[in-house]
This record gives structure tokens, sequence and C-alpha cells, in this order.
């Protein structure tokens, strides 16, 4: 097992914030250029801003694993997955996560990556006195949490797990995803169970990183990302689509919680 906490400055995520998403935020998609180089001015006038006051911070943790089934099995956690009900496109299987990861049933340990990053809570408070100001900061925040899940996912790629060490790719291309691996994030379209952070809690212990669970699972600071990372050559997104009841009462007892409760969480 390996556990590292890391802090990063400003500076150093600028490169890798992915503006196509914060265009999309502000409702500038299809919109004139004009329009979007002028809302880009402004936030990069407020990182200019952010240069030396605030940092953002990830925690990232490699197990060894397997999978059981559709569950994964992090030294003695067992993280249950859900599974697609209908494949994405004829012919193809209908996934889980856990297809990532070699069964237990070979012998051969496998291994994760389990992840959170996140932003300083005073850069979610420090401009609540101005609607517009407050937008923007939590616009930019989001995008900086993203941006430091990329940072910090290159550097698992490529050194903490090595599994890539000689990748070497440009900004553009690691936006597009060109890298071998996955890391899908809880309340994605493959993990929407946001309780699943009581477990990553369990394994990489969020509070060193600032980040606080609510009782549904969702993180405070709200700019923040937690997720899994998968090293498999095959592995990609994918939607899970709609849960039906039976998956929904195999998938509640295998986390050990009521129906109702599984139900709430995945809304």
């Amino acid at each position: 097992m390996m556990l590292q906490y890391t802090d990063y400055n400003i500076s150093t995520l600028r490169p890798y914030i992915n503006w196509l998403y914060f265009y999309f935020a502000w409702g500038l998609s299809g919109k004139p250029q004009e329009a979007k180089d002028r809302m880009r001015a402004e936030a990069e006038q407020m990182l200019d801003s952010f240069e030396t006051r605030y940092q953002t911070h990830a925690a990232v943790g490699l197990f060894d694993a397997n999978s059981d089934g559709d569950d994964i099995l992090i030294s003695d956690v067992r993280l249950p997955m859900l599974r697609q009900q209908h494949p994405t496109r004829e012919g193809e299987p209908n996934l889980s996560l856990a297809d990532f990861i070699r069964p237990l049933s070979t012998g051969v340990t496998d291994r994760i990556g389990v992840f959170a990053t996140t932003v300083d809570l005073a850069l979610e408070h420090d401009f609540l006195t101005d609607d517009y100001q407050r937008m923007l900061a939590q616009t930019l925040a989001d995008r900086l949490a993203e941006a430091t899940a990329e940072v910090l996912h290159m550097e698992v790629r490529r050194s903490l797990w090595g599994y890539a060490p000689d990748e070497n790719l440009s900004v553009v291309e690691l936006l597009r995803e060109d890298f071998q691996g996955i890391r899908p994030a809880v309340g994605y379209p493959s993990m929407p169970d946001t309780s699943i952070n009581f477990i990553i809690d369990r394994l990489i212990n969020l509070k060193q990183i600032g980040i606080r669970l609510t009782e549904s699972g969702a993180m405070k600071p709200h700019a923040s990302v937690s997720g899994l990372m998968f090293a498999h050559p095959k592995a990609h997104y994918f939607e899970l689509g709609r849960i039906g009841e039976d998956q929904l009462r195999d998938y509640a007892h295998r986390r050990g919680l009521p129906v109702e409760l599984i139900r709430r969480f995945l809304k």
C-alpha cells in the first residue's frame, strides 16, 4: 500500500484547466469567441489573485486489489460496484468497473488507485458578499479541483504507480484523455452512488486534505473530486443507464444498507 497527500500551487494547475467545461458552466458553449475571451480574461484575473492566497490538496492511495463478482476487494475493504443493465452498443457486454480488475479466482493480485482532490475551504467562502464574484470563484474552484485530479493522475501513471513511465502527452492530449487507464469519479455515470465516499474515506482519510462528508456522502468543499484509478489498457468510461429494482436490491445487500437508503443515494 502507498498513501500520499500533496498540496498544489495554483500556478502549477493553471495549464491543466479545462476551459471548455468552464464555458459550459457559464452557458457560453456555442457563443461567439469574443464572449468566451471576455469571460476567460476575468477568470484569469481572478486566478492571479488566487496565486498567493490558496492551494489545492490531493490524497491518493495505491492498494492491492482483486474483483469478486461485481465487488472490488481492496485490502480488507469490499467495494461493491453496479453493472449496466443494457450494453452501450449491441454485441458488447454489460460493464461494471469491477471488470477492469483481475478476478480473485485468478490467484494474481492486481492494483487500484483511490483518490480525492479539493480546494481550500476559504476559497468557497471569501466571495459570499458579491453574487457574481461568488459564482466566478466557485466555477474556478471546480476547475481547479479537476485540474488537480488531472495532474495527480499524470503523476500516478508516470511515477507513483508507474505503469506508463514513458508517457509524454501534451496538455491537449491529456485533456482529451489519450492516456492509458481511467479515473471514474464518484457521482458520475459509472459510479453514481455518493455514499461510496464513506468507503473511500476509510481508505485514504479525506479529513487529511480538509474534506468533510455530509450524511449522503457529498463532499465539502463542494469543489472536490473523488474516485478510483484503473490501469487496465482496455478500461474506458461508460454509463450504467437505468438501474433495475433487482440490481438495486442486490447492490443494497452487498453494501449492507437498506434498499430505500441506497435508492436515495442513487437519486
